[in-house]
């Protein structure tokens, strides 16, 4: 059983595993020491979700947002957990959290790549229409910026 819940500081570890996991699709994070401190502050600021295995109180999936932007930042689910709906169960709290008004963007991979399937369905699924194309992530894979109107 899972549940969704705010992250709280002693989630970062099992938060830079999770990063770490992704890293090959989303580029360096782990060693960079802002991307830590980022993730430092959004936990402080309430600004960060996670999916939690309750019986072993381990982090599946998380994800950042930034409510003045009234954008996802980051999403990720660890890839054995993948599948499960732990990634519509971030994306739905993720808007609870962000609540009514502007629309809500997302960045996620170019539909050219193989990955991009289930975020783009993900992200489908809730509304979201591709709106332009994105930069080349730190990793070298295209990206497009995807909105959810309200």
């Amino acid at each position: 059983m899972v549940s969704v819940r705010l992250a709280v500081e002693s989630d970062l570890e099992p938060f830079l595993g999770l990063a770490r996991e992704v890293e090959p699709l989303f580029g360096p994070m782990v060693d960079n020491p802002d991307f830590v401190e980022g993730v430092k502050g959004a936990i402080k600021n309430g600004q960060v979700i996670c999916v939690v295995d309750k019986p072993y109180s381990q982090v599946i999936g998380a994800c950042v947002i930034d409510s003045e932007s009234r954008t996802i930042l980051w999403l990720a689910v660890t890839e054995k957990s993948r599948g499960n709906g732990a990634g519509a169960m971030l994306v739905a709290a993720a808007l609870e959290r962000l609540g009514e008004g502007d629309p809500v963007q997302v960045t996620t991979f170019s539909e050219d790549m193989a990955e991009s399937i289930s975020a783009r369905k993900l992200y489908d699924s809730f509304g979201f229409k591709e709106v332009k194309a994105g930069e080349v992530n730190p990793a070298g894979y295209a990206t497009v910026v995807m909105e959810r109107p309200e």
